[in-house]
């Protein structure tokens, strides 16, 4: 697989699909993470004196209902992203408010080598998540190369993740790996593959259903798996516990059963739980098995904690998507941060991902971020990942 590195770029037009997919409220950009890990890749370009053309999606847009679509269109726009980036890059970045057609193509051909243009959002295109031929083309005639820079979207087969590389790569023309998607191939590869054992999987959450296949292929991983999160309540209420009015997904009760069959399942042996999720009047701790009728669990449970840090200190590889409870809450924050130091308390010692989502936003709120070998830009194309064994589409596409 090609990367930036080996790019000859100079005076080229270099279209760059980045992950610029970042919160805003009233046109403000709430946090520039995502931009800033792109700067490596961006700078290179800039350098090689490439005409540097970036893409991106934001948020999403509903084509469907029209109402909802100028919902969408006013609130997505890249703009202020171009703001933040000419502040990072200290240099102008012209922006397009066109996703195609003349006045895109007349701003990019007005590109002098080093120049920087922001294609407004590809979502704005109906056509985008569809990976539609015309679309991809139209993208695909503006440049010379094409250097995949967005892991977070890497999972998915659009117009601008596999489309356009797709058609250059049939022309003969260069296509590669930004550094940030390297960073994550590098890293992830390491949980995929796994040579220090034991590997431990940490898994939380809101539902069983979206993890069956990632659980799946750590079964065949891992020596052991730790649940928490809303999704353990599956798992008690498949052997016969009591959850109270915690969620349970009935149709994968079944499932459940089978998964905890292996015998590489461990399960929270206390709870903490509410009798309100908002406004509770009363707040225990009860073993899992046990969560009385109107109470609801919201985070694992002091001996769970204490099980789940001895498994992690034994750990030399551990992977780790989603939070034990609801850690947005003071409350049930405290096996969430406990997963945190103990997994920290190994830097040095083991290899720690963090496959992006909530675990990673928890993981930066409580002040772990530096404490763990890895931490993912993409939820879900780090577990998809996992699940396909190395594979995503808009990776493959580039090798």
């Amino acid at each position: 697989m090609k990367t930036i590195r080996d790019l000859q770029v100079t005076g080229k037009r270099v279209l760059v699909r980045c992950d610029f997919n970042v919160p805003l409220k009233d046109g403000e950009i709430r946090d520039d993470n995502r931009i800033v890990q792109a700067l490596p890749t961006i700078k290179e370009l800039i350098e090689k004196g490439a005409k540097v053309i970036l893409m991106s999606h934001l948020g999403k847009v509903d084509h469907k209902d029209p109402i909802k679509l100028a919902e969408g269109l006013k609130k997505n726009t890249l703009a202020p992203v171009a703001v933040r980036l000419s502040e990072l890059l200290k240099k102008e970045v012209t922006f397009s408010n066109d996703t195609r057609g003349e006045n895109l193509t007349s701003l990019v051909n007005k590109m002098k080598d080093g120049d920087v243009l922001l294609i407004q959002n590809t979502r704005f295109e109906k056509g985008e998540t569809k990976n539609d031929a015309e679309l991809s083309r139209a993208w695909a005639d503006l440049a010379d190369a094409f250097v995949m820079d967005a892991f977070g979207s890497a999972h998915r087969a659009h117009a601008s993740t596999y489309g356009v590389p797709e058609i250059l790569k049939a022309e003969g023309k260069e296509v590669a790996v930004g550094y940030l998607v390297e960073k994550e191939v590098v890293n992830l590869s390491k949980v995929v593959e796994c040579q220090e054992r034991p590997y431990l999987a940490i898994l939380g959450g809101f539902k069983v259903s979206d993890k069956i296949k990632v659980i799946n292929s750590l079964l065949k991983k891992c020596d052991k798996i730790l649940i928490g999160g809303a999704m353990a309540y599956t798992f008690v209420k498949a052997l016969g516990g009591n959850v109270g009015t915690s969620p349970v997904e009935m149709d994968q009760l079944d499932y459940a059963r089978e998964m905890f069959a292996s015998g590489k399942i461990l399960l929270p042996v206390d709870t903490i739980c509410a009798n309100d999720f908002d406004n509770p009047t009363e707040v225990k701790t009860v073993d899992t098995k046990e969560i009385p009728e109107g109470f609801e669990g919201l985070d694992i449970g002091p001996k769970t904690i204490e099980l789940y840090k001895s498994e992690i200190a034994k750990a030399k590889t551990i992977f780790w998507n989603g939070p034990m409870g609801v850690f947005e809450k003071d409350a049930y924050q405290a096996g969430t941060i406990a997963v945190c130091k103990a997994c920290a308390e190994l830097k040095g010692k083991a290899f720690t991902v963090i496959g992006g989502g909530d675990s990673a936003a928890a993981c930066k709120q409580f002040g772990y971020n530096n404490d763990f070998s890895h931490v993912s830009t993409g939820g879900g194309a780090s577990l998809e990942m996992i699940e396909n064994d190395g594979h995503l589409p808009g990776i493959d596409v580039i090798g």
